[in-house]
């Protein structure tokens, strides 16, 4: 019997996949514990229409985030940091930090996408990493200044 896929199953397949799987399994495991549908030209179709939807949504999504990296690609955010003897810095400047700076000029990014090579302690420029998406990456300039 054939069967598409509505959540990932162990084993058999990722969401959205088609399978051809025992009578038995499919209507008392995939079927019954709403894993899965039976194949049928109407729900072939509601799936065709589905991924058509999520893929346009994603397209939206893309183009949006890309705005954002357009905006932000080359623009350079500063940080005045206190230092001691001979120019060292106090402290770090953290991807919490970078976020909360990025918000405070209208850019609300989570500090889960902003990577740091290493610490950020040391008066300069520095380059971030910044993963909105899979598809939409930068890097934005951070300067520590006394």
């Amino acid at each position: 019997m054939k069967v598409i896929l509505i959540k990932d199953v162990k084993g058999q397949g990722k969401k959205d996949d088609i399978i051809d799987v025992s009578n038995g399994y499919a209507t008392n495991f995939l079927i019954k514990n709403k894993l899965a549908v039976m194949y049928t030209d109407k729900s072939k179709q509601i799936l065709d229409e589905q991924i058509k939807e999520r893929q346009d949504n994603e397209n939206a999504l893309v183009e949006s985030l890309n705005k954002i990296k357009d905006k932000l690609n080359d623009k350079k955010i500063e940080f005045k940091v206190k230092t001691g003897a001979g120019d060292k810095v106090f402290g770090t400047v953290s991807a919490k930090q970078i976020s909360d700076k990025l918000s405070k000029i209208g850019y609300k990014i989570d500090k889960k996408c902003i990577f740091t090579d290493g610490n950020i302690d040391s008066l300069g420029n520095h380059i971030v990493r910044v993963k909105l998406h899979k598809k939409v990456e930068f890097n934005l300039n951070i300067n520590l200044v006394k």
